[in-house]
């Protein structure tokens, strides 16, 4: 059965200028007045059990993206961890990337990065910090923390190209009204670490006792269809199973189910 995606709605720029800052101010207003705990930084305390490290590559080469772009990206990176690494996320807290963050601006020392918009490849300060948050996301799927709040690309842009994790797993970025947010809705105490090489984007979610289960993401359903206006869309769904280490008992939870449009041909010519 086909899976019917809209073609999407192209506004204007002052359309779009306005609704962003609308929705800023709003998310603004419900930082401050909504009564949520969040999560703070508290470099004095250190777990020694980790749930799990993950690394992305910093620079990768992308059709028609100049590589300034992914230098610039890691200026942005750098600014962006210090403000996070360190954050212990206590029972009871909210875990906010732009909460912690800030507004990234020029100002602050953030440089022109690579963003998408409307599915195609823009420009802007402080772009390339989704790449924070796809690394986030995905430690913390690997663990029992509620993703309270994360949004996807609704475009898939490029082809797979040295794809390491399942299509769809990341966590796009826009400040402040497009966030990831994590909820702690249990006993346990973690804490996100994360840090910069020459290579690779580090984070580590570790806790103050060891995992009893073990967590694997596994996509399914993965398909491409052809729309009725014209255009190829990519869809599948991404589940959680969770694998009690002690008695061997496994369940899996649906995680998204992903549906994007596709902004190049999927069918490959001979």
């Amino acid at each position: 059965m086909i899976h019917s995606v809209e073609k999407p709605i192209v506004r204007s720029r002052f359309r779009r200028l306005l609704g962003r800052e609308f929705y800023i101010a709003k998310r603004f207003l419900k930082w401050h007045f909504s009564g949520i705990k969040f999560s703070k930084i508290n470099r004095d305390v250190n777990f020694k059990d980790v749930w799990i490290e993950h690394q992305s590559t910093l620079l990768r080469k992308l059709k028609d993206v100049d590589m300034y772009l992914q230098y610039n990206k890691i200026t942005n990176l750098r600014l962006a961890i210090a403000h996070i690494d360190g954050v212990v996320i206590k029972p009871g807290e909210v875990f906010s990337i732009w909460r912690m963050v800030g507004r990234p601006t020029k100002r602050k020392g953030y440089k022109e990065g690579m963003m998408i918009h409307n599915g195609k490849v823009a420009t802007g300060i402080g772009g390339g910090l989704c790449q924070l948050g796809n690394l986030i996301y995905w430690m913390a799927l690997h663990s029992p923390l509620t993703i309270k709040e994360r949004w996807r690309h609704s475009f898939d842009v490029f082809p797979d190209v040295n794809r390491t994790i399942p299509f769809a797993c990341g966590a796009t970025l826009a400040y402040n009204y497009i966030d990831l947010q994590l909820e702690n809705n249990t006993d346990i105490t973690f804490k996100l670490n994360l840090w910069l090489d020459d290579e690779f984007l580090h984070g580590v979610l570790s806790a103050d006792r060891p995992s009893e289960n073990k967590y694997e993401i596994i996509e399914s359903d993965q398909r491409f269809e052809l729309q009725w206006w014209g255009g190829y869309t990519r869809h599948n769904h991404i589940e959680k199973r969770i694998t009690n280490l002690k008695t061997g008992e496994v369940r899996t939870e649906l995680v998204a189910e992903n549906n994007a449009i596709m902004m190049y041909n999927p069918m490959l010519e001979g």
